[in-house]
């Protein structure tokens, strides 16, 4: 893919009532844990896991309620699938819960500052972070949103979060950096940033992006959440294109065969590894950074 290696797939389990796309299909524990292994199944190499909707708007969940959601799932599927799982959540206890019940990576839409004790938790935990920009909170975040330059921006932003998380203990392997598509940005916003992506994978850090099904692809195509998976797909390739590391998406085998043919095309084969590698693994592949995800048993 230009020189880079195919994007690794993060299937998105919501296990809430509330979230834009799928939220309510998940709320049984036994069907989030089917879903889980389903994508476990199309190839997703990462799932994500999570119990709070960060949608626009979106009201806070008690503690105890995010825990009841989402700590059976990751328990059950931890047992059952042999992907890495990945907690997405800005509470520390549900981290250091999540990590503890099989988790390996957090993903925190607000970079660790929604909680003083996360980066902690991680840093103990050895765990991976996601660090996600995002101007406010999901229930401000969408009111007027203005940069100077955004992409100038959320990469001084990302940089800024990425060293804070280094000097809290938390290794510069683990550390990914996401620009966080429909964070506090304007549909022009997460278009300059699509389009900015290059300069984002130059900043140093693995980066994941999140475009699936967002809204802004509804805005540019006139379709319903249900309806925008082609645009959704859209990104996935260009993310191929542009060295992302990971993408995050809700149609996992959509997305893995869209990958794979372009490796296909790219490079005459479809046959590509598709195991996950330790960051210590992928440098003595002399692969970049860019291909790791931390998985079970990473050092």
């Amino acid at each position: 893919m230009n020189g880079f290696p195919r994007p690794r797939v993060m299937g998105i389990l919501n296990v809430t009532p509330d979230s834009f796309s799928d939220g309510g299909k998940f709320t049984d524990p036994a069907v989030s844990v089917e879903r889980g292994r389903e994508m476990a199944a199309e190839g997703a190499e990462l799932i994500d896991i999570g119990g709070e909707s960060t949608r626009p708007g979106a009201a806070a969940v008690p503690l105890q309620e995010e825990l009841r959601r989402v700590i059976p799932v990751i328990e059950a599927l931890s047992r059952t699938v042999a992907v890495p799982l990945s907690i997405d959540t800005s509470k520390a206890a549900v981290a250091a819960a999540a990590l503890h019940a099989g988790a390996t990576m957090v993903n925190d839409v607000t970079a660790l500052r929604g909680d003083p004790e996360m980066a902690a938790v991680a840093a103990r935990a050895k765990a991976s972070v996601i660090l996600m920009h995002m101007r406010g909170t999901p229930r401000t975040m969408q009111h007027r949103p203005r940069y100077r330059d955004v992409v100038a921006d959320v990469m001084r932003w990302l940089r800024e979060a990425a060293e804070r998380a280094e000097a809290a203990g938390i290794a510069r392997s683990r550390i990914f950096i996401d620009p966080g598509i429909g964070f506090g940005k304007t549909v022009t916003h997460n278009l300059e940033i699509l389009r900015g992506l290059p300069q984002l994978v130059d900043v140093g850090y693995p980066v994941v992006l999140g475009a699936s099904r967002k809204s802004f692809i509804g805005n540019m195509l006139d379709a319903e959440v249900d309806d925008r998976l082609a645009g959704s797909l859209a990104c996935a390739a260009h993310a191929a294109r542009c060295g992302v590391a990971i993408v995050r998406v809700h149609d996992v085998k959509p997305t893995v065969d869209l990958l794979r043919m372009i490796d296909a095309i790219n490079n005459g084969t479809a046959t590509h590894d598709a195991r996950l590698m330790t960051h210590d693994q992928c440098q003595r592949q002399h692969v970049s950074r860019g291909s790791c995800v931390m998985g079970h048993g990473s050092p």
